[in-house]
């Protein structure tokens, strides 16, 4: 707790003392005869009411001058006032403290929640080591950094960019980030992001990113958006909240004075006797129009409801997934069907060439050696893995830095490039025979297969294979455990690598060969086909490259790879994997359906147990007391039974 929480706990517990000593006092206990004046009786309790209270005073006051009187200060007000008139004093004052007591309950649960929302809000850094070209190192604001500076990390600071380790070697904690208890090691030529703990040893890195476009930033700039967007369970609460008030409002109004005027009626025509007024006194019916309101306050459920949501980002993001509004944890928890990219979500990304098929004629230095040379001005991972093969099978200079003059890239077919004069091709199958140039097939259903041709004649072609991260297999076979019903494989590899990972994972159904603007008119057509059958179902697309950002738009939940995918990916998705882990996902969909069963349990026990008390308040039934446990007690166990999740939550269920 925070000292602003602590000194309201206190000022409470001071205001409950002396309310109960009151009350002792009232009930016949010493000095009885101070009560037996009403006025004097009304100032004593008014003590602790101003005590407890001034607050919800001041707030209905200032509601009323904004011209927003229908909130729960407004009629916490009102029901006290009320209940200060028709002489029940005592039960005036424990309808405020009991209500503050609700709201302290309330401020302490959003106080746990925040904890894990501040501990990403501290992994910014504070400063940056930068070493210059003389040697020295520099203190900077991480602002300052530049994309090339060498950063000097010390043992227990904070990486303040995204960088490359260019030497040095020591382990990382990235548990703010990702909810990874267990440091990772990194060593020369590994990626590190921002906002990791460095461990013992010392690091220099290369600076890839500045500051503004690095993870961490992008981290608090998606903190700081998600309580923006509700959903539509709290923005249902939200209305009926504005149209509520104002109608229990009148209601009460309507109870105060009605009765009492038909009473009157009727006396005035003969229809009954003036002793009506003995049994029914018109102040009787003031006392239960306030008993009216404080049993309406819908603090339960404008309370336990948005604390449910909030609880519930807050747990994702403690498991390295940010969620980026309440609406999309609502949309999790009805996931039926899963799209996901392959390359860098499925698979780890990290090209190899697992074999080398040259023509007759042609040696297998030339084969790699062409082929490295048409890849010179490429970052693909494809061709980062040729340039790499040639350099650890023939050694030397890197021959992409030969005296290639222009790349052109060819939509679905590969590359042309024109180097010293000749052109060289590199690409599908399709590519070879849109040129004319007569190839030899090569057959391998689990690797990409890219020809290489020079001047118009086929070279051979290289085979190249990726490998499925470590569980996504496992992943998948969580998602359906978790009621997800069919998990779809999109690629633009050949189909029968796009086959043979999907059977490897256990997906349902592969789409191959696809250029970007074909991933979206195939989850165009996989929305179709769920709305044509009646499903209400959502969908949603993983994703991590750039040409992914227009399906991650499209789809219901969009789902992007936080720690090494694109910024366009990442700022189009409605959900962040920190770690790229997508063994995370099923955790994900568990705390999205325990927060709207939980928010639904609230809901219900709120709605059915004011209704009940709501009714017998009208008919007279219901004392004040009643309805202090109907409006205050009701939110306390609301407010528990959404802390259940932090329970879990902090024991590691989660």
């Amino acid at each position: 707790m925070d000292e602003k929480l602590k000194k309201r706990g206190r000022r409470i517990l001071f205001s409950l003392a002396v309310f109960f000593i009151m009350l002792l006092l009232d009930k016949g206990g010493a000095l009885p005869a101070v009560f037996e004046n009403r006025f004097l009786s009304f100032l004593c309790f008014l003590i602790p009411y101003l005590f407890c209270g001034f607050s919800v005073l001041r707030d209905a006051v200032s509601g009323i001058r904004n011209r927003r009187p229908f909130d729960e200060c407004f009629l916490m007000t009102l029901a006290t006032i009320g209940a200060f008139l028709s002489g029940e004093n005592a039960e005036a004052v424990a309808v405020m403290l009991f209500y503050q007591v609700g709201e302290w309950f309330q401020s302490y649960a959003l106080g746990r929640t925040r904890r894990s929302i501040s501990a990403l809000m501290e992994i910014a850094p504070e400063s940056a080591n930068v070493e210059r070209p003389d040697g020295s190192v520099e203190t900077v604001d991480p602002e300052e950094v530049s994309i090339g500076d060498i950063l000097l990390i010390r043992p227990g600071e904070k990486v303040p960019v995204d960088g490359l380790v260019i030497s040095g070697e020591s382990r990382i904690n990235t548990a703010a980030l990702t909810g990874e208890s267990v440091p990772r090691s990194v060593r020369s030529g590994d990626p590190i992001i921002s906002g990791c703990i460095n461990g013992e040893g010392s690091l220099r890195i290369e600076a890839v990113k500045v500051f503004e476009d690095s993870t961490v930033s992008r981290i608090l700039s998606l903190v700081e958006e998600a309580s923006e967007k509700k959903s539509r369970t709290e923005n249902f609460i939200t209305r009926f909240a504005r149209v509520y008030t104002p109608i229990v409002v009148c209601l009460a109004l309507m109870l105060a004075v009605l009765p009492p005027l038909f009473l009157l009626l009727a006396v005035r025509l003969g229809l009954t006797e003036p002793t009506v007024f003995a049994l029914h006194p018109p102040l009787s019916f003031l006392y239960r129009a306030c008993t009216f309101l404080v049993v309406s306050c819908p603090c339960a459920l404008v309370i336990s409801v948005p604390l449910a949501f909030f609880g519930g980002i807050g747990a994702a993001s403690s498991s390295g997934v940010l969620v980026k509004g309440s609406n999309y944890l609502e949309l999790l928890a009805k996931l039926k069907v899963v799209v996901s990219d392959k390359t860098g979500t499925l698979t780890e990304g990290n090209f190899e060439v697992a074999e080398l098929l040259p023509s007759p004629g042609t040696e297998e230095r030339e084969l790699l050696f062409q082929a490295a040379l048409a890849e010179g001005l490429s970052t693909h991972p494809i061709a980062k893995s040729i340039r790499e093969e040639y350099r650890r099978l023939f050694g030397g200079q890197d021959p992409s830095e030969g005296g290639i003059s222009e790349t052109e890239n060819l939509s679905g077919l590969g590359i042309r490039s024109r180097v010293n004069g000749r052109v060289i091709l590199l690409g599908n199958e399709k590519l070879m025979e849109s040129c004319g140039i007569s190839y030899q097939r090569a057959e391998d259903r689990a690797a990409t297969i890219s020809y290489v041709a020079l001047d118009g004649r086929c070279l051979g072609a290289i085979l190249i294979r990726d490998r499925l991260k470590k569980g996504a297999k496992e992943a998948v076979a969580a998602l359906k455990k978790e009621g997800v019903e069919r998990f779809v494989l999109l690629t633009g590899d050949k189909e029968s690598v796009g086959e043979a990972v999907a059977g490897e994972l256990g997906a349902d159904k592969v789409y191959a060969e696809l250029l970007p603007e074909g991933k979206v008119e195939k989850l165009e057509l996989l929305l179709s086909e769920e709305r044509e059958k009646g499903r209400k179902g959502v969908l949603a697309f993983i994703g991590d490259g750039i040409n992914d950002a227009p399906v991650l738009s499209r789809a219901d939940v969009g789902i992007a790879m936080g720690a090494m995918g694109s910024d366009a990916a990442i700022e189009a998705a409605d959900v962040v994997i920190m770690d790229d882990d997508i063994g995370r996902l099923p955790d994900v969909i568990r705390i999205a359906r325990r927060v709207i069963r939980i928010a639904v349990q609230n809901i219900a026990f709120a709605l059915i147990v004011k209704i009940c008390i709501l009714l017998l308040s009208a008919l007279g039934f219901a004392n004040m007391w009643a309805a202090v446990f109907s409006d205050v007690g009701v939110a306390v166990i609301c407010i528990l039974n959404s802390m259940r999740l932090l329970g879990r939550r902090e024991r590691g269920k989660d």
